[in-house]
């Protein structure tokens, strides 16, 4: 099968990448290489024959066609997107250009595509989003997030990727347009862009600083390692029901204290400091303009239509994570100095 994947060169998108060419797909990399991508998070596979590299932009319609025409894919993988709250609290403007229009974009080509080929019967539109489109959940373990949730998005960017899921089923109910959905948890592992939660708390602990936790590090979230997230989202590519979405989950809630404080006994086992934990750098600071409290994923869909379920728990994954860290310091020392790494974003509210 041909992948196009849409953001190939981000943290996810890359996962997807080096996954699908191990398996044999041949996979066409379409990344504008803004400021969160890196070409070296897909180095391991960019020697292959099966991987190709075009550097675009996905609101450029023109850019869009060429691409399809060229390569004509048997499937798309949409990945693209501006992905950080903080940063979508700072600057929303980027958010609904990049994740409303540039799915509007992806949309028409890939109909305008699917249309000159004929209606192809196997061709789908994989819409990669997330679960912080259904907004909030209260305390109650039972309570969970299920493919039928309402949307009720807080942020901008959880309404920016709302608004591109819309676009999809729109566009699979109007138009005909073959595709899946998938909203995920919050993901984590190697190449994680230094800006999220995790890379950051192994960075700053590293470097003697501080490790900042919002608020009172109560808000919980459902926590999905990202090779095992490119597995499902390959799955349900091959496997899911045209027209379906697919919620994809850990398995493993966390409050963010508890997970920052995992983290911190795994350095202190696989790097201890001269003297003392690396939990006696946490620090609580203010907390982000409308955090929400809890999300959590319940995978009853993906499980049993299927058969998928998480590899590893939160704590392996971890120990994984930090110790790929430990091993590519090269890799996040490049990326430190990108504008907003290092820095506290979203305070403008």
């Amino acid at each position: 099968m041909k992948l196009l994947v849409t953001g190939g060169a981000g943290f996810i998108g890359s996962a997807v990448v080096r996954l699908a060419i191990s398996r044999g797909h041949s996979v066409v990399n379409l990344d504008a290489l803004t400021y969160a991508a890196c070409l070296e998070n897909v180095a391991p596979v960019a020697d292959s024959p099966l991987y190709t590299f075009e550097q675009a932009d996905i609101r450029d319609r023109a850019a869009l066609g060429r691409i399809f025409a060229e390569h004509n894919p048997d499937a798309v993988m949409h990945l693209a997107a501006e992905s950080h709250v903080d940063r979508s609290i700072d600057g929303p403007g980027a958010f609904i250009e990049t994740n409303v229009m540039g799915t509007y974009q992806m949309l028409d080509a890939a109909r305008a595509h699917w249309l000159e080929k004929g209606k192809p019967e196997g061709f789908r539109f994989h819409h990669i989003s997330t679960d912080e489109v259904y907004g909030s959940l209260p305390a109650d373990p039972s309570v969970q997030f299920t493919e039928d949730t309402a949307y009720d998005p807080r942020s901008p960017y959880s309404a920016s990727k709302a608004s591109s899921d819309h676009l999809v089923r729109a566009w699979g109910e109007t138009y005909g347009l073959p595709f899946v959905l998938t909203n995920c948890s919050n993901n984590y592992g190697p190449y994680h862009f230094p800006e999220k939660l995790i890379p950051v708390v192994i960075l700053n602990a590293l470097a003697g600083k501080d490790l900042p936790i919002y608020g009172d590090g109560s808000n919980v979230r459902d926590w999905l390692f990202v090779e095992d997230h490119a597995d499902a989202l390959l799955l349900v590519l091959e496997k899911g029901e045209n027209g379906r979405s697919y919620n994809i989950g850990g398995e493993n809630e966390r409050s963010n204290l508890e997970l920052v404080k995992t983290l911190c006994a795994i350095l202190d086992e696989k790097r201890p400091k001269e003297s003392g934990s690396y939990a006696d750098q946490i620090t609580f600071v203010t907390d982000r303009p409308g955090h929400d409290a809890r999300y959590a994923i319940d995978p009853t869909r993906i499980r049993d239509e299927l058969g998928w379920r998480p590899s590893v728990t939160v704590e392996e994954g971890l120990a994984k994570t930090v110790q790929w860290y430990l091993d590519n310091e090269t890799w996040w020392r490049a990326l430190q100095d990108r504008a907003g790494v290092g820095q506290r974003l979203g305070v403008s509210a």
